[in-house]
């Protein structure tokens, strides 16, 4: 139902297109008034003002279900709603009982256009015009039986279908939030280290620069050991940055399980993760393991931000290849891929040369419930400790 988008407004192309077709489908039911203008035995006359006044109906309901939106004010709706309502009163009571069926789209549009609470009462309101008019109409009670029950329950389904559809709406942008929260956060605590490393260095070298120009004129021997004071003080700044960058550019696998299981868990997603011990690699060099880090925050970044996912799997295994033994990160979540065919961006591409360079290797693959993520880097098993007192 959310790609019919009841209660929205369609913005694409193909959403107007579904949204149109699941209208048309609902207009089967208007059998009975068409085959009453047909065969009911009605004057011409009577015939062709019965045809414009169901051409005008459907043309408001229609119009009414399709345009629905966030911007309509609910004056603008209930006004709708009630030229819907006083139409098929008319038309029931001037052409007979089979127009009781009318009745019916109302009650729907009403759950489908009006907000839950307004939604309770329109569909009430409108069950009790119906069966006025039904006993108004000669032999409309024969139908009120088989009328007012799917008038309640469809006005009853179609606004719950809105509710669900809206809440869904809601999460969706709570979890595009929560994603862009942690982006920020993450730039912020960058933000903090490199201050705290880079804020006295350079204030120093600052100060230091001043007092060597205020001295170079008279005394250049003394502004020479400020100049190489400078020196120092940037090469070790340097040093001091280079660490932060490869403190960052080399994480470690156990941590990015802990960070992956808060992020998903932020965002809503249940995540199944192996324990920290059980994923310590013991027998990977730092690069590879480097690597499957950096794959396994991208593909968690991934599954947060993009795929829409209720579950996120993360495994993490030793396999036996035909190569030799490989440590296998993998990555599958249920989400739609918010559009994604499958065709690796800008971050898996750089996770691919990334694993390559590692002597490792990156798959991607859509599954029938989401998407699954591979990442291989060699495995080499430390020798076994020899014991020197045994030797011969």
């Amino acid at each position: 139902m959310s790609s019919v988008g009841i209660g929205q407004r369609p913005t694409t192309p193909k959403r107007r297109v579904m949204k149109s077709l699941w209208i048309g489908v609902w207009l089967f039911y208007l059998g009975a008034p068409v085959s009453d203008l047909l065969h009911g035995g009605h004057s011409t006359g009577v015939r062709i003002l019965g045809w414009l006044g169901l051409v005008a109906f459907v043309a408001w309901y229609a119009a009414l279900v399709f345009r629905t939106g966030r911007g309509e004010t609910t004056r603008l709706v209930v006004g709708s709603l009630g030229v819907l309502a006083a139409q098929s009163a008319v038309l029931a009571l001037s052409l007979g009982r089979e127009w009781l069926v009318l009745f019916v789209y109302v009650s729907t549009s009403s759950g489908a256009a009006l907000p839950l609470r307004m939604s309770r009462w329109a569909i009430g309101a409108n069950a009790a015009l119906m069966t006025a008019v039904a006993l108004a109409v000669p032999g409309g009670h024969s139908y009120l039986a088989g009328l007012l029950v799917p008038a309640l329950l469809g006005g009853a389904a179609m606004a719950g279908v809105r509710q669900l559809v809206r809440t869904t709406i809601e999460l969706r942008e709570a979890r595009a939030t929560v994603a862009q929260l942690a982006a920020n956060e993450e730039r912020l605590r960058l933000a903090r280290d490199l201050h705290d490393l880079l804020g006295h260095s350079l204030s120093v070298i600052t100060l230091k620069s001043e007092l060597a120009g205020r001295m170079l004129p008279a005394h250049p021997e003394t502004a020479a050991l400020q100049v190489a004071d400078i020196e120092k003080v940037s090469r070790q700044a340097l040093v001091d940055v280079r660490e932060a960058v490869s403190g960052y550019r080399r994480p470690r696998l156990a941590g990015e399980l802990a960070g992956a299981q808060v992020a998903l868990t932020a965002a809503g997603i249940k995540a199944a993760l192996p324990a920290d011990a059980d994923a310590a690699p013991t027998d990977v060099d730092e690069e590879a393991e480097s690597a499957l880090a950096w794959t396994l925050r991208e593909a968690v970044t991934n599954v947060v931000r993009h795929s829409g996912a209720l579950r996120c799997t993360v495994e993490v295994l030793t396999r036996q290849t035909l190569a030799g033994p490989v440590l296998e990160l993998s990555v599958e979540d249920d989400g739609s891929g918010n559009g994604s065919d499958g065709t690796p961006g800008n971050g898996l591409t750089g996770l691919a040369e990334r694993l390559e360079q590692a002597g490792g290797s990156l798959e991607t693959s859509r599954t029938k419930r989401g998407f699954r993520l591979v990442a291989r880097v060699p495995s080499s098993p430390r020798p076994a400790p020899t014991d020197v007192g045994s030797a011969s």
